[in-house]
């Protein structure tokens, strides 16, 4: 069990990575419709704009997360917290420099984003399956 001074730092601090999150993926997304149409294949602006909308998505999860890591204290919670900031930054990050540089190479790392974040989303679900 977690003390619970501790808890209430660490859902503290996944709300503000999850306010950064949703901050960055409104800026990104406008500097996507904006600069990037222009300088882009419409193929990676696509890729960019997938980038953008997980993250906005998991944004929201992790505010899920942190409030019931807050209620609720759980392992569970928190790794679905951690799951999903570690998630967005290699899912969305990736697609985010492939789009860009256009380095193919660097779409290796997207599935494994994707994986954390399918991973924390199955520990939210455990973590309100919980008793």
């Amino acid at each position: 069990m977690m003390v619970e001074g501790a808890t209430v730092s660490t859902s503290r601090k996944f709300l503000v990575i999850a306010s950064v999150f949703g901050l960055t993926g409104v800026a990104l997304g406008a500097f996507g419709a904006h600069s990037l149409r222009s300088t882009i294949s419409s193929d990676m602006l696509a890729v960019f704009e997938t980038g953008v909308r997980y993250q906005m998505y998991h944004a929201f999860a992790l505010f899920v997360a942190s409030w019931s890591l807050k209620a609720r204290p759980s392992r569970k919670f928190r790794n679905a917290a951690w799951l999903f900031v570690v998630g967005v930054i290699l899912f969305s990050g990736s697609l985010y420099a492939l789009a860009v540089t256009g380095i193919r190479s660097l779409g290796f790392v997207t599935p494994l984003g994707g994986l954390s974040l399918l991973a924390g989303w199955l520990a939210l679900g455990l973590g309100f399956w919980e008793k």
